[in-house]
């Protein structure tokens, strides 16, 4: 069994399975040790713990992982990969169970019920830009038990996650991070590092994920509806957006008297409200 997260290594093992990166998947493969004993240190992962890892490629942060925790569960979309990891790369390690989906498709809360006897897990994962929100939306509405989810993602994915309101970056994505999660990032990590080479820089984002969501709200799904709504056409009045949304049944008199309640102008827009005011207006609404 080849150690990966160095180059020869990483590239022997591709030879080998003559494998062709698949540019629909986003796949670029870490290939600095340091990096990666970072990132497992980051984590915090320890020798009681289950641990989710979303998309392990060739399994080079999986040999990571499996050497510090009691449990790995590693979810693949890619077909092509599987061979690879239960038979070389992970074939010596007997804590490792490798599912062959799309992590959009599994039943996440099952696993963890099966895996970890319902307690929180933590979350690794190596994302690409395209698919970051809908994973991480989807970890957090699913009310997945999660102690902290720990992911590299293009640079300007971790610092929208960090956005604050009325500021370029800030968005849905920020005002659900900052929901559910404390995000923090870690470090930048250049494109160097990576094959093939990405276009951009990524970042190592950790978020520590709370036992309660940090405000209240009675409707949590309405609130991201209008949270989303308000973002989808951001050069629009958060009332045109709100009124606009197709899955929203809210009128403009409503939005108004809302607003006017809550000592905000009629042609605010929705990137200068915080999470709280966001929170009140869905009552409000």
């Amino acid at each position: 069994m080849a150690t990966l997260g160095n180059p020869t290594n990483t590239i022997a093992v591709l030879q080998k399975y003559q494998f062709h990166f698949q540019k629909k998947y986003g796949q670029n493969f870490l290939i600095d040790a340091n990096i990666l004993e970072k990132i497992v240190d980051a984590a915090g992962v320890k020798a009681e713990d289950c641990v989710l890892e979303i998309g392990p490629g060739i399994g080079t942060m999986t040999q990571y992982l499996c050497e510090r925790a009691r449990e790995v569960v590693a979810v693949e979309i890619d077909a092509k990969l599987i061979p690879i990891l239960e038979q070389d790369t992970l074939a010596t390690y007997n804590n490792i169970t490798i599912i062959n989906e799309d992590i959009l498709k599994v039943d996440i809360n099952a696993i963890v019920q099966e895996r970890n006897y319902g307690k929180s897990i933590k979350v690794v994962a190596n994302l690409p830009y395209y698919i970051t929100t809908p994973i991480i939306m989807g970890l957090f509405e699913r009310h997945v038990p999660l102690e902290s989810i720990i992911i590299m993602v293009q640079k300007e994915v971790a610092e929208r996650m960090q956005a604050g309101p009325g500021t370029k970056d800030y968005g849905a994505l920020s005002l659900a991070v900052n929901y559910y999660a404390k995000p923090q990032v870690i470090m930048t990590v250049p494109a160097g590092c990576f094959m093939p080479r990405p276009n951009v820089d990524s970042a190592v984002i950790k978020l520590t994920c709370s036992e309660r969501p940090q405000i209240m709200v009675s409707d949590e799904k309405k609130m991201f509806d209008i949270i989303r709504a308000s973002f989808n056409q951001r050069r629009k009045t958060l009332v045109n957006g709100l009124v606009n949304a197709a899955e929203l049944t809210i009128t403009k008199e409503n939005v108004l008297a809302a607003l006017e309640k809550m000592g905000l102008s009629s042609t605010i827009r929705g990137e200068a409200l915080t999470l709280e005011q966001f929170a009140v207006l869905t009552e409000l609404l």
